[in-house]
């Protein structure tokens, strides 16, 4: 059907209910019609980060129907995969986050589950993300759904699927779920009706966060105590674990953003609930500077990224990067491990992040991985060194020891196969109480590793481009950029993740992705992808140099070259 078929379809069909059918007859075809074709140009893509999108009545929006299209296609490939014997005993694990709806789509999922026979372990309460993936571990489920849209603007939420290591789904696993998913033609057929006795409610968080305190690397307990440590949850997931993960660490002087502290779908004290943006933590900041805080963190809404802001010599506050972060928990965690109880430790890393990190484990004789973007990747790794180990393969036997990605997301352990800013909180804290104890701060830290490893100027831009017109654009942008000659002359090498690269150590290909990368002479890079996730483009850089001056410069020249080259 064309848009307007499907949208007259929606508006008069009675299996869809009387609040969604309104919402769409507010819209005018003649005067509204741009927006009725975004709403049912396309069904909502189920892509390898499973659904995310702008919540709504439509087809290419998030609401109960496109998640009960995606549920029960799921349910189906579960079933003829595992069996429904086993789907009924094991079942899916499903959480979520603080979002407007999240809960109600969490409960959908449930209900089209339990309708076809699965079991389903339904969190009881807004959890981290990482949790979620904890839990299908621990339940012994065949598969995990988390409701979130991680750090999205709050007209956003998405839907992440879980394989049954609590890992997310990455693209071969997507791939079968899509074919399942995409035979699911007939919103018609979907049952709502969901069975109770297969529901059961659920909650892991002490054991959540007991394995995440085995990751402890700090015994000393005044140290801990000394530390002044503003955090705020940003209205969402984190406020609870990240607590009772600090409490029970040590940490004693923990201020909670009061005003940030509740939950709230409509994150009303931010621009928007991302804790790279400072605006985000600012509230945090002016109360650190009024009670003499050492350091504020923030959590995303599903409490799987964590941004850092450290007071300065003169008593101001400045955000770390997530390339900066990487690099000091990289540093802090392998300083306080005893590299030679492990086997063959490696530690993971992905394409657009720096190699500061990557180069303070090499120097320590650690193996380092590259992924592609996208932390499932990282976490994928993890269940392949476990799954060498279980069938005898010693030459891809390796003990993780650390993951990390640009974007604000690390994991130390393997209680989870993501990114999770429960863990991260607790090590920054760590990492600074060991800092303020010997006289120092993390920016000391960090600038004695410079010192060592040489500056890295690392940036990244985002460019909005919103719509159908918006993703063809950004289409054509990637494939002009693949005609022409590299847009920087000192290019050493090009690589196109949309071929086939080898992986390390024997483990295959990688992925193809939409994702270019210039390699410069001096082991600068520059990497272009569109988003996996929302309508825009992004430059990922990583500019080396003898000192920030220099650096500094550098990265202006080439910002201006590719900007320009894409004419943004």
């Amino acid at each position: 059907m064309q848009y307007l078929d499907k949208y007259n379809f929606w508006t008069k069909n009675e299996f869809f209910d009387a609040d969604t059918r309104s919402e769409l007859l507010m819209l005018d075809p003649e005067k509204d019609n741009k927006e009725i074709e975004d709403r049912f140009y396309r069904d909502l893509e189920f892509g390898t980060g499973g659904l995310r999108g702008v919540m709504g009545a439509g087809t290419n929006r998030m609401n109960k129907y496109t998640v009960g299209k995606a549920t029960k296609g799921l349910g189906n490939y579960l079933i003829d995969a595992y069996g429904e014997a086993v789907c009924k005993e094991r079942g899916v694990v499903i959480g979520y986050d603080t979002r407007n709806n999240s809960k109600f789509f969490a409960k959908t999922a449930a209900n089209v589950l339990s309708a076809m026979g699965i079991r389903v372990f339904l969190h009881s309460s807004p959890r981290p993300t990482p949790q979620l993936s904890y839990s299908v571990k621990y339940f012994n489920a065949s598969a995990g759904i988390v409701i979130t849209a991680s750090h999205n603007p709050k007209e956003y939420n998405g839907y992440k699927v879980y394989d049954e290591f609590g890992c997310q789904i990455v693209p071969w696993q997507a791939k079968k779920v899509i074919a399942y998913v995409d035979a699911v033609t007939d919103y018609t057929s979907i049952s709502f009706d969901g069975n109770a006795a297969l529901i059961s409610v659920a909650d892991v968080t002490d054991s959540f966060v007991e394995a995440v305190l085995k990751q402890s690397r700090l015994s000393d307990a005044c140290a801990k105590e000394q530390l002044r440590i503003v955090y705020t949850p940003l209205h969402g997931t984190g406020n609870v674990p990240v607590q009772k993960a600090l409490s029970s660490d040590g940490f004693v002087n923990v201020d909670v953003v009061a005003e940030q502290a509740a939950a709230d779908g409509n994150f009303p004290t931010v621009v928007s609930p991302n804790p790279e943006d400072r605006r985000a933590l600012e509230i945090g900041i002016a109360g650190a500077s009024e009670t003499g805080a050492d350091i504020v963190l923030g959590t995303d809404p599903d409490c799987d990224r964590v941004g850092v802001a450290v007071k300065t010599a003169d008593g101001e506050f400045r955000l770390l990067t997530g390339n900066q972060i990487g690099a000091l928990l990289m540093n802090f965690v392998l300083s306080h491990t005893d590299i030679s109880e492990y086997n063959n430790p490696a530690v993971v890393k992905t394409v657009v992040t720096s190699e500061l990190g990557a180069d303070i484990a090499r120097k320590r004789g650690i193996f380092v991985f590259s992924t592609l973007t996208g932390f499932k990747f990282v976490g994928e790794k993890i269940t392949q060194f476990e799954q060498a180990k279980l069938n005898g393969n010693s030459e891809q036997d390796f003990d993780f020891l650390f993951g990390y990605e640009e974007s604000y997301g690390y994991l130390a352990g393997t209680h989870s196969r993501d990114k999770d800013a429960v863990v991260s909180s607790m090590l920054i804290c760590e990492m600074a109480a060991e800092a303020k104890a010997e006289g120092k701060t993390l920016l000391d830290k960090l600038n004695g590793i410079y010192a060592e490893f040489g500056y890295y100027r690392d940036a990244l831009d985002s460019f909005t481009l919103k719509g159908k017109d918006g993703l063809e654009k950004i289409s054509s942008m990637m494939a002009e950029l693949r005609a022409a000659e590299p847009p920087f002359e000192n290019t050493a090498e090009t690589i196109d993740y949309s071929k086939p690269v080898a992986a390390e150590k024997g483990f295959g290909e990688l992925p193809t992705s939409n994702v270019l990368k210039y390699i410069l002479t001096d082991g600068s890079w520059i990497a272009v992808r569109p988003s996996g996730t929302e309508p825009k483009i992004k430059i990922y850089y990583s500019i080396k140099g003898a000192d920030e001056a220099s650096a500094e410069i550098c990265f202006e020249k080439i910002q201006k070259t590719i900007v320009e080259r894409l004419g943004l």
